[in-house]
């Protein structure tokens, strides 16, 4: 993929100059409502004084690890993922701190994540609900708890989509082997390679640090005549923002500072149904996606260079751990 593309040329002194008086401007700095926001088609984004209080909390440590990631790369530039669960602000936060960097004459990029994966967002959501199902119905099978009477519960429960409800295992013990099969597929589905497609994800974000001037971009609706690329400018770009779930994962190489945005998946939940960018946000099947996505976040957080809390408290990595319980 780089081969395609035109390099840039750029002095990296005046750059790293930049980034040196980045944070004393800070407090001269007002983030407006409408600013530039990420690419992905449709998504709703509203800056509120939360989102510009915790920017601002976050940009003196961000603007601490660009000066050691872009000091190392020959063209000046940097990938910062900002990542948390589902609904969090990362969009919001992610705007905020991009239109920080510009303001401070680093050209900043906004990308969304979300464009990246296999499906559409309708067809990737029945496709996590057939994961879950399938390995369901398979896992009563292994157990021998199949029958007819069972099944017929199963699917009462499946057509209320209320079949992701632990409280049923309560009164019903044997659906404890529906509720684990389901669960471990679906976990093995959500943000994998066979969900979204990383390595296109990685690869733009190597040709940008490889100085490309120019990156084509997809652009994912919610409709199946809604997928196009865009040719974006990079030329004057010296910071990528990437935001998403899954900015901090293991299936990507070329992330320089994740940022993690903390929160339990009942947050999350509620800054989802603020947006209201999907239906049944507070179905069983939706907390379970969220709780999965959350455990992921987790144990992907050791690798964060910056973490912030809901409450908009910049913590490190062993109070994170507190936070959990961990050891």
């Amino acid at each position: 993929m780089n081969n395609q593309y035109e390099k840039i040329s750029v002095n990296k002194d005046q750059v790293l100059e930049k980034l040196e008086k980045a944070v004393a401007e800070l407090a001269n700095i007002t983030i407006p409502d409408d600013i530039p926001h990420g690419d992905m088609p449709g998504d709703k984004v509203e800056i509120g004084d939360s989102h510009r209080a915790k920017a601002k909390t976050i940009f003196p440590q961000l603007v601490k690890e660009l000066k050691t990631a872009m000091n190392s790369n020959p063209y000046a530039r940097a990938v910062v993922a900002v990542c948390g669960g589902s609904g969090v602000g990362k969009s919001e936060i992610a705007s905020c701190l991009s239109y920080l960097l510009n303001s401070a004459g680093i050209g900043s990029y906004t990308m969304s994540g979300d464009n990246y994966p296999h499906r559409i967002p309708m067809y990737n959501d029945a496709e996590r609900l057939h994961t879950f199902r399938v390995a369901g119905i398979r896992a009563m099978v292994d157990a021998g708890v199949m029958n007819s009477e069972n099944y017929a519960k199963v699917k009462e429960w499946q057509i209320a989509e209320d079949d992701a409800n632990k409280a049923h295992a309560e009164t019903d013990t044997w659906f404890s082997s529906y509720l684990e099969g389901g669960k471990k597929a679906l976990n093995d589905y959500l943000g994998t390679p066979k969900e979204t497609d990383f390595e296109e994800v990685d690869s733009i974000m190597k040709a940008f640090k490889d100085g490309a001037k120019d990156l084509f971009l997809k652009r994912m609706g919610r409709d199946e005549a809604s997928l196009w690329y865009d040719q974006v400018d990079m030329s004057n770009t010296q910071v990528l923002i990437v935001e998403w779930t899954h900015g901090n994962s293991d299936y990507m190489s070329q992330v320089d500072v994740p940022v993690l945005l903390n929160s339990t998946p009942q947050e999350t939940l509620e800054h989802r149904r603020s947006r209201n960018r999907d239906g049944k946000l507070d179905s069983p099947f939706t907390m379970m996606v969220l709780e999965l996505e959350q455990q992921k976040l987790v144990d992907q957080a050791h690798k964060a260079k910056v973490i912030i809390t809901k409450a908009g408290e910049l913590i490190s990595y062993d109070d994170f751990k507190k936070l959990y319980g961990m050891n």
